[in-house]
């Protein structure tokens, strides 16, 4: 698809090396949220929301939804992690950590 003659409404258009390091680092951040809660030794987080509701979950599929993301590559991944356990029920945690390369510790 050409780019040429496209108008960007209400943003821009930004590439190059510094671009997808970026990327990179948003998707390993919300993989290492969630990678320590992935197996059967999978470590509970405690999520405190806005108000001050605290969750404990080991869930990835959990924490995750409560996770504000605002990167569009983590958000990539937190829809992906949301169409897997809508879908298959299970593996929300694999699949944001295995494309990424991390396994649990």
């Amino acid at each position: 698809m050409s780019t040429t003659g496209q108008l960007l409404v209400g943003g821009e258009r930004l590439s190059g090396a510094s671009i997808r390091s970026q990327n990179v680092i948003a998707a390993l951040s919300v993989a290492n949220i969630v990678k320590s809660s992935l197996g059967p030794l999978g470590l509970d987080k405690m999520l405190v929301d806005d108000v001050g509701d605290v969750t404990v979950t080991n869930d990835g599929a959990t924490i995750l939804k409560l996770l504000e993301v605002e990167h569009p590559a983590a958000k990539v991944l937190v829809e992906l992690a949301d169409l897997q356990d809508q879908e298959v029920g299970d593996g929300t945690t694999s699949v944001v950590c295995e494309p990424v390369g991390l396994k649990a510790l």
